[in-house]
C-alpha cells in the first residue's frame, strides 16, 4: 500500500493521529509544518463538467466509500466534498446538478475512515445560519474524533442565494460576519456568544462540542482580494480555488503581508490544487493540462508548489474507472509522495 507514502504525505506513519499521545485532539495545525503534504477530493459527489470523469456518473456510494477508505490507508491529508445547494438552468450543463451535500457526505465517511482529515472545500457558509452550521459541522468533528477542517467560501450562484433569501450582492461582508460568528459556536464554550451586525447570541447551548479544541480549523477559499483579506484575517488557511502556478506567489506574499500587517502569527496552512496527475506512462489521451510521466518526475513539478510556500496540494488523477482511480492513488502515495519533500 505504499508506506513510505504516509511518511511524506498527510498523516506520517507511527503518527497518534489528530489526538496527539492521548486525549482529545487539539491545535489549530493539522499539516506537519514544513512538509509538502496532499490530499483529495473525493469523485462521485460533484458532476462539473470541468473535473468529473465519464465513469462517476454511474458509480455509487459503494465506489465513495472504496475511495475514501483507500486515502485513509494511504496516508492523504484529507478528503474533500464542496456545495450547492440548487444549480439554476443556465449553468447545470457545465456544472451538472449532482452535488452531494457536503455535512452528509463527510459525517458518512467519517464512518469509515480513522486518521485522514474531513475538508468541506469549500461550504458556501452565508447561505446558513452560523448556529446551524455550527451544529452540523461539530456533529461532524465529534463523530470523526476531531478530524474536521471547515473550508468556507463566497459562493457564486446568484440564483442559489436568491432562492433561499440571502443577499448575493453582500455575500462577502455577510461571510466575513459568519466566519467570526462560527469561530465562536465552534469553540470550546457550550454556551457562545456572539454580536455581529446581522448575528448575535447569547445563553444558548450547543452540543455536541467539537471534539477538536479550541475548535476546528477554518480554512478560506478564494482568490479574489477580498478573499484573500478574509482568509489572512480571519482563516485558519487558505484554499486556492485553482489558481496556476504562476499566480500563487503574487497570491502567497498579498497573504504574508496582510497577516504580518495584522499580526497575526499563529498556524496557516497554504493551499494550492495542482494540475490533474497521471503516473506513469499512459496509454490513453489524458488531455493536455495532465502532468504525467515517471514518479520522479511528477514529484520534481510537484515540488515547485513547497518552494513557493505551499503547505498542502489538492490532487486530481485521470482515470477511466475506479480501479484505475484506486491504482493512481496507490501510485502516487508509494511512489511519488516519498519524494515530495526530498
Amino acid at each position: 500500500m505504499g508506506g513510505s507514502g504516509l511518511e511524506s504525505g498527510g498523516v506520517p506513519q507511527g503518527d497518534p493521529g489528530p489526538h496527539g499521545p492521548r486525549g482529545a485532539p487539539h491545535g489549530l495545525r493539522v499539516l506537519p509544518e514544513g512538509r509538502l503534504s496532499y490530499g483529495m477530493q473525493v469523485p462521485i459527489t460533484s458532476l462539473s463538467t470541468l473535473y468529473a470523469e465519464p465513469w462517476e456518473v454511474e458509480a455509487g456510494p459503494g465506489a465513495l466509500r472504496q475511495v475514501a477508505r483507500a486515502a485513509d490507508r494511504l496516508g492523504f491529508a484529507y478528503v474533500a466534498t464542496c456545495d450547492h445547494v440548487a444549480v439554476p438552468v443556465r449553468l447545470a450543463a457545465a456544472m451538472g446538478t449532482t452535488w452531494y451535500d457536503p455535512v452528509a457526505t463527510l459525517a458518512h465517511l467519517a464512518a469509515v475512515t480513522e486518521r485522514t482529515l474531513l475538508l468541506s472545500h469549500v461550504s458556501v457558509a452565508a447561505l446558513r445560519h452560523p448556529l446551524v452550521l455550527a451544529k452540523q459541522y461539530a456533529t461532524v468533528d465529534r463523530l470523526s474524533d476531531g478530524r474536521l477542517v471547515l473550508g468556507v467560501g463566497a459562493g457564486h450562484v446568484r440564483e442559489e442565494f436568491q432562492a433561499l433569501g440571502v443577499d448575493f450582492h453582500r455575500r462577502g461582508a455577510l461571510l466575513d460576519e459568519t466566519v467570526d460568528a462560527l469561530k465562536a459556536a465552534l469553540g470550546p464554550e457550550e454556551f457562545p456568544e456572539f454580536r455581529g451586525s446581522r448575528f448575535a447570541f447569547r445563553g444558548l447551548g450547543q452540543a455536541p462540542r467539537p471534539a477538536r479544541t479550541p475548535r476546528p480549523p477554518v480554512w478560506v477559499g478564494g482568490s479574489s482580494p477580498a478573499a484573500l483579506r478574509r482568509a489572512a484575517l480571519r482563516g485558519d488557511g487558505w484554499l486556492s480555488q485553482g489558481d496556476p502556478r504562476e499566480r500563487l506567489p503574487e497570491r502567497i506574499d498579498a497573504l504574508r503581508r496582510l497577516r504580518e500587517k495584522a499580526g497575526r502569527d499563529g498556524p496557516f496552512a497554504v493551499g494550492a490544487i495542482s494540475e490533474a496527475l497521471y503516473v506513469g506512462t499512459p496509454g490513453w489521451d489524458v488531455g493536455p493540462r495532465t502532468l504525467s510521466g515517471r514518479a520522479g518526475t511528477v514529484a520534481e513539478s510537484l515540488r515547485v508548489y513547497g518552494a513557493l510556500g505551499v503547505d498542502q496540494i489538492q490532487v486530481r488523477f485521470r482515470c477511466r474507472d475506479l480501479a484505475e482511480l484506486l491504482d493512481q492513488m496507490a501510485a502516487f502515495a508509494g511512489e511519488v509522495a516519498p519524494l515530495l519533500n526530498d
